[in-house]
């Protein structure tokens, strides 16, 4: 533990997806504003080992840090908001502790002693949370889950026995629920909120601060009930209304005065916190000059979550354009070149995401073929710069059946395939994959770099030579066809430095279109958007006017 590093446990209850990781965020950017240095830690108390083999169906977008850690989606909220940067140590989850216990155990560090939930799990839990502490004013650490799920309560023992390990100067217990506004009744209702806490106080945590959500002011008469039955002091009980823009939250946060309540219970001395860097993003954000709309294809269509970052990115980019980008999800599997026009001619740009296996692949070809040969501004990422490949290869350098050997492995001309190993760039080392192994890490994963080439339009988006961006994905694009596509034109405006991985490929003769190996989503921040979706979206825009 650092020098008095101070303590936060941000838990949730009486739903889930109340926005515990955006609050958390939140309270770190009010804390950073104040000039605090803090970090923030995830603990999610599923098994999965972590959340690079779950469907973003089920749990949204897998954020990637720069360690090449797949975690959580949370970790993109608290990297947007904060200046503090996630890796392997900030997103535990059950299945990582009790990972790292079975080990220990079966190395016989326990000395051949009966191994138990308590002391043995809480004290593996209570090292990880501990690990974060270091070099830090403040440790935020979430609780994922819901107080009163089964499978959370060894994290909530751990952070329970931290206030007896650290000083209770040193912890602060804030506690997100519901205030749900009844329309029959024409009231909002606290008891959920009692109930609630009443579990929490029961198996020992008592919160000193409680966010409450609700879709509108709540009033001093229930705020005094709820301080009153939860035994919290009444200037602890914070209103989080609905906002139309998540990054107004600091502001809104600090009306209510929680970060002054913060360094209050924790005894920390700061400066007045400065928040016109969000103030002015958030004025901008809302009154744009004009606004255009971006298609995105992809199989996901019906969950925001599942694009998490990307739309954030895409909303970041606006702003230094001063122009608000409206996001139109289309089904991939009801796209093909008959179509394309139909489905595609309203967008002032087409974006194709990430993803994985060969659903919706075709349409994705299709989308990408529609926007190179109508010169509509294309972003490809990942998957989507995958998808140009094959387009290009197919429709402009004559291989009729190309394709990835993800979606074919019979075709002749496997523009993008497995590549088996590479000279990690990292690490100077060859890196073998071993193609039969477990699903969970056979991906290029984290930060990787890249050497940009003159006269592009990549070049030209970063302004500079040399860049690192993050990495989720297990083909490659194939070096035996580079000769056969860059004599058709194909640009390869980016490759790792010792030129062995493709990283970025343009068009030529396009206004931009442009298809990257990497997720410059994952490095998108409000204050600082990333270049490559800046300059989609003026080329976007560009597009609009005509």
């Amino acid at each position: 533990m650092g020098h008095n590093t101070k303590y936060i446990f941000v838990t949730g209850g009486v739903v889930s997806s109340l926005g515990k990781g955006l609050a958390s965020a939140v309270i770190g950017a009010l804390l950073e504003a104040r000039g605090l240095k803090v970090t923030i830690q995830k603990l999610d108390p599923y098994i999965n080992v972590d959340p690079g083999t779950m469907s973003p169906f089920q749990h949204g977008e897998v954020f990637v840090t720069d360690d090449g850690a797949e975690t959580d989606l949370d970790l993109g909220h608290y990297e947007r908001f904060t200046t503090a940067r996630m890796g392997r140590n900030n997103n535990f989850t059950t299945g990582k502790i009790y990972n790292s216990v079975i080990t220990k155990e079966r190395r016989g560090e326990y000395l051949g002693g009966t191994v138990q939930v308590i002391p043995h799990i809480t004290d593996e839990i209570k090292r990880s949370i501990l690990l974060v502490g270091d070099d830090v004013d403040v440790a935020l650490i979430e609780i994922g889950g819901t107080i009163g799920d089964i499978e959370s309560l060894p994290f909530l023992e751990a952070i329970r026995q931290l206030r007896a390990d650290l000083g209770k100067e040193n912890v602060l217990y804030v506690h997100l629920t519901l205030v749900p506004y009844i329309a029959a009744a024409g009231e909002l209702k606290t008891k959920p909120t009692q109930q609630n806490v009443k579990e929490l106080r029961s198996i020992g945590i008592q919160p000193n601060i409680l966010i409450c959500r609700s879709d509108r002011e709540i009033p001093k008469e229930l705020k005094k009930k709820i301080s009153l039955f939860c035994n919290v002091d009444d200037d602890a009980v914070i209103t989080a209304r609905d906002v139309d823009c998540i990054y107004e939250l600091p502001q809104v946060y600090h009306e209510e005065g929680l970060d002054e309540k913060i360094i209050k219970y924790l005894q920390i001395w700061t400066r007045a916190p400065r928040l016109e860097n969000w103030e002015e993003f958030t004025h901008r954000f809302k009154n744009p000059k004009k606004r255009i709309t971006i298609a995105i294809v992809g199989k996901y269509v019906d969950l925001t979550e599942s694009y998490k970052s990307l739309n954030e990115a895409l909303y970041h980019a606006g702003v230094p354009n001063n122009c608000g980008v409206d996001l139109d999800f289309v089904d991939s599997e009801t796209v093909d070149d008959a179509n394309a026009a139909s489905l595609l001619g309203h967008a002032d740009g087409i974006l194709i995401p990430g993803g994985f296996g060969s659903r919706g692949t075709e349409g994705k070809v299709a989308a990408a073929r529609y926007a190179r040969e109508n010169k509509v501004p294309y972003f490809g990422i990942c998957l989507g710069m995958q998808i140009a490949v094959i387009e290009y290869a197919r429709h402009v350098a004559g291989m009729d059946d190309a394709n990835s050997a993800e979606f074919d492995a019979k075709t002749g001309h496997p523009v993008i395939y497995l590549m088996t190993e590479w000279v990690n760039e990292r690490t100077g080392e060859m890196e073998k994959r071993d193609v039969n192994s477990e699903k969970g890490g056979t991906l290029r994963l984290g930060a990787y770099p890249c050497t940009l080439a003159e006269g592009t339009h990549a070049r030209d988006a970063y302004g500079t030579e040399a860049i690192s961006e993050r990495h989720r994905h297990r083909y490659e694009f194939n070096n035996e066809f580079k000769k056969a596509l860059t004599d058709k034109g194909l640009i390869l405006s980016g490759t790792s430095p010792n030129g062995e991985l493709v990283e970025i490929v343009e068009v030529p003769d396009h206004p931009w279109f442009v298809g990257c190996q990497f997720h410059p989503e994952f490095k998108s921040r409000p204050m600082e958007p990333h270049p490559l979706f800046v300059d989609f979206i003026r080329a976007s825009l560009k597009n609009a006017k005509k």
